[in-house]
């Protein structure tokens, strides 16, 4: 099953949606935080695309989508790339493939 929610900061109110599960064609999508432009960007890695273009197989020597900047980690789900705040799920899941 793969689910989407959408995430707040409790500080200033930055948003972004994640991602868990695999989809349709088994991609999964990873958010990464960019410590350039401070956002959560959303990835794609493996699944069918990844066949097609093996660069997609992994996170490693993946630009951020926003600034193209090549600072960019795994976030870790709770911290807000903004202003270091608590970040937590608003909401209710939503289904996604």
């Amino acid at each position: 099953m793969s689910k989407s929610r959408k995430m707040l900061c409790l500080s200033c109110g930055y948003e972004t949606e994640v991602y868990d599960g695999r989809g349709l064609f088994q991609q999964e999508i990873i958010p990464m935080e960019c410590l350039d432009c401070h956002t959560v960007q959303n990835i794609v890695v493996g699944g069918i695309i990844g066949e097609v273009a093996p660069s997609f197989n992994s996170e490693a020597g993946r630009l951020c989508p926003k600034c193209s900047s090549v600072n960019i980690r795994r976030w870790n789900r709770h911290t807000c790339p903004k202003c270091g705040g608590e970040m937590v799920a608003e909401g209710k899941d939503e289904f996604w493939t």
